[in-house]
């Protein structure tokens, strides 16, 4: 499938405008608010995707410097991420805010000028380019998601959320790799109501299991952002069942995900 990727990259500065301007209303309470993610605040949610977007310009431009931080972080374990959440935790939120905003625009000017196919190490297996930058879109929407929860300022989903749902279609195999499992050969015909309105389907349409719905509901369970029972999916046959359970589109070790409960349907936003 061919990659529109100046496109793509336009569609990650727009995601990260969207919850900037969100971070821009914030007053200081705000940065302290707990978000769904256990132990972490809204500043850790920031602090989170200011280092991995000046991870990810370090890999573009100094691939020798990105590996080493890459050994630091299998070295270091959870002290890692410990490390740059304290980072920002030190931080007042004006800080935090410009430090997110200064690797928003590094991470921007590395990716613009390379090529879709171009590798590109990460803290799993190198990547294209395209898939890169799709990578931080996912999580810059995800992590935006975490703090739109739990702050009074709303950050409409929009299109963009076409790039998440296809990395959530991508990682099915690898959400079944990631905990040691087989993934299965079934085919699964998936239906989903853009923003927009528009109809986005996928795989074939005689399929023997279907997940049918709202973008905005995939993104968010294969995101692990919301669990499905919190959902209006419909999803039918035992493949699409099972899928769902686990569906991880993030890189990592399998996530927790969320509980049901945690969103009943009538407090959706």
């Amino acid at each position: 499938m061919s990659v529109d990727y100046a496109q793509l990259v336009s569609d990650l500065e727009a995601e990260q405008a969207a919850l900037r301007e969100v971070l821009e209303k914030l007053a200081p309470e705000h940065w302290e608010l707990p978000t769904h993610a256990p132990g972490w605040a809204v500043r850790d949610q920031v602090a989170h995707l200011a280092f991995f977007d000046e991870a990810a310009a370090l890999a573009v431009e100094d691939p020798d410097a990105f590996a080493r931080l890459r050994e630091r972080a299998e070295r270091e374990g959870p002290a890692f991420e410990r490390s740059y959440l304290e980072r920002g935790r030190a931080l007042p939120p004006a800080e935090l805010l410009d430090w997110w905003r200064r690797a928003n625009a590094a991470l921007l000017a590395a990716v613009r000028p390379l090529e879709a196919r171009t590798r590109l190490p990460w803290f799993g297996p190198s990547m294209s380019a395209a898939s890169f930058v799709t990578a931080r879109l996912m999580e810059t929407w995800s992590h935006g998601l975490d703090i739109v929860d739990v702050v009074p300022f709303p950050r409409p989903d929009t299109d963009r959320l076409r790039h998440v749902v296809e990395l959530g279609i991508r990682t099915r195999a690898y959400s079944y790799q990631v905990r040691g499992l087989e993934p299965p050969d079934v085919p699964i015909r998936i239906e989903l109501r853009a923003p927009s309105g528009a109809l986005w389907t996928f795989g074939p349409e005689d399929a023997p299991a279907r997940i049918r719905g709202t973008a905005t509901d995939f993104c968010r369970v294969v995101t692990q952002r919301r669990h499905l029972a919190d959902t209006d999916l419909e999803v039918e046959g035992d493949a699409a069942r099972e899928w769902m359970s686990i569906a991880q589109a993030f890189a990592g070790p399998p996530g927790p995900g969320r509980k049901p409960g945690e969103f009943p349907k009538e407090q959706r936003r």
